[in-house]
């Protein structure tokens, strides 16, 4: 997949666990893990937002595009 997931790299950043950010976005720790992994599909802008909120970031530095495909 071309976009690539950074979100282990901004909890690292802020010294924060998955589970205290899925506490704190209302998910459950498992959608973290899977959002770490990059294995979903897709992501509702509304997560994206919470998970941007509580980590005080941009999407950007969440999601990344690659520029490979496949």
């Amino acid at each position: 997949m071309a976009i690539v997931v950074n979100l282990d790299v901004m909890l690292a950043r802020r010294k924060m666990r998955s589970k205290e950010l899925a506490e704190r976005v209302g998910i459950t720790e498992q959608n973290i893990s899977l959002l770490k992994s990059g294995k979903v599909k897709g992501i509702r802008f509304e997560t994206l937002d919470r998970i941007c909120e509580v980590l005080v970031c941009q999407p950007g530095d969440i999601l990344e595009h690659s520029g490979n495909e496949g």
